[in-house]
């Protein structure tokens, strides 16, 4: 489908910048009375449930092979450890504080594409990644004073969720949305179940299962279901508009996490992890727009291709 409905495509992207930190305000919630691994089991596990229906309806490729069913299995693991660390920070962090902490990825990616993939950064985005890492340890600074080293797991978090969009960049073109989020989803749970299985037997609390009261089970649900939903809406927002005008709107995640967090918890952002959350937002746009700028010269300096204009004889 052409990326022709920017305003749809700017829609779902707002749906998923609120959906996306309601479905940790729910994790946070939960995590207060059901294991962290058990809200990742149950997270991938609804997610599998939810879209098999939907993708044997749609018809959409059930099994990957090969070296592509590696990647995947590479990007589950990678969504799994993000996931499992950003619940996990929730038990010691302000929900919009975790969110802003792991809004450093933009910076990591730029040093992976420069790592991996030889691309230059340039001194402009250079200055941007530390001017924005300085705001990330203001955010991490009254946090780590307070909680100490779990206010660093959200940097887990953006090491491997930057990790992850590489791989998904890698298989994006041969893989179908639905069925890739399916897939991932029936790789995790034999993935997490030995580790739940382990944490029942030497009794580790993080990964111990409980059984859940009704209400938690269906707090569990609904984590899988906005999880799922959450990546949906952001995969179709990419089919209506490109990736140059939704790039900047995804930090829209972190008023709407601040305000889930207050309507939830009463948890605001201290001053000092305010100003820091500010500077994040400014240099990851800055980083942002000055890739759009970038992309539009490219765009403008390549050679127009010759077109006969005369009508066919």
């Amino acid at each position: 489908m052409s990326q022709d409905r920017p305003a749809l495509g700017i829609l779902l992207m707002v749906g998923f910048c609120i959906v996306a930190p309601l479905s940790d305000g729910v994790s946070k919630l939960l995590s207060s009375t059901v294991p962290v691994g058990e809200i990742v089991f149950a997270r991938f596990a609804i997610q599998a449930l939810f879209l098999l229906p939907l993708a044997w309806i749609l018809g959409k490729p059930l099994i990957y092979h090969g070296r592509l069913l590696g990647l995947i299995a590479l990007r589950t693991v990678l969504h799994v450890a993000g996931v499992f660390a950003m619940i996990s920070s929730l038990l010691f962090l302000p929900l919009a504080d975790a969110l802003a902490i792991a809004f450093v990825m933009p910076f990591i990616m730029l040093g992976l594409g420069w790592a991996f993939l030889g691309e230059s950064i340039g001194p402009h985005r250079i200055g941007a990644a530390i001017f924005g890492f300085v705001g990330t340890l203001l955010v991490i600074q009254p946090s780590f004073a307070n909680v100490g080293w779990p206010a660093t797991l959200p940097l887990f978090v953006a090491v491997t969720f930057a990790l992850f969009i590489m791989v998904t960049r890698m298989i994006a073109s041969r893989t179908d949305p639905i069925s890739l989020q399916l897939v991932s989803g029936m790789l995790s749970m034999p993935m997490i179940l030995p580790v739940l299985m382990l944490g029942s037997y030497f009794e580790i609390g993080l990964v111990s299962p409980i059984v859940p009261s009704r209400f938690d089970l269906a707090l569990l649900i609904l984590v899988g279901l906005l999880g799922t939903i959450g990546h949906l809406l952001m995969t179709w927002s990419l089919k209506f508009a490109p990736t140059a005008t939704l790039a900047p709107m995804q930090y829209l995640e972190i008023p709407f996490a601040a305000l889930i967090g207050w309507v939830l918890f009463r948890d605001w952002p201290n001053g000092l992890a305010a100003i820091g959350i500010i500077i994040t937002i400014g240099a990851g746009l800055y980083i942002i727009l000055r890739e759009q700028a970038n992309a539009r010269r490219s765009a403008s300096a390549r050679p127009v291709p010759f077109r006969n204009t005369r009508p066919e004889e």
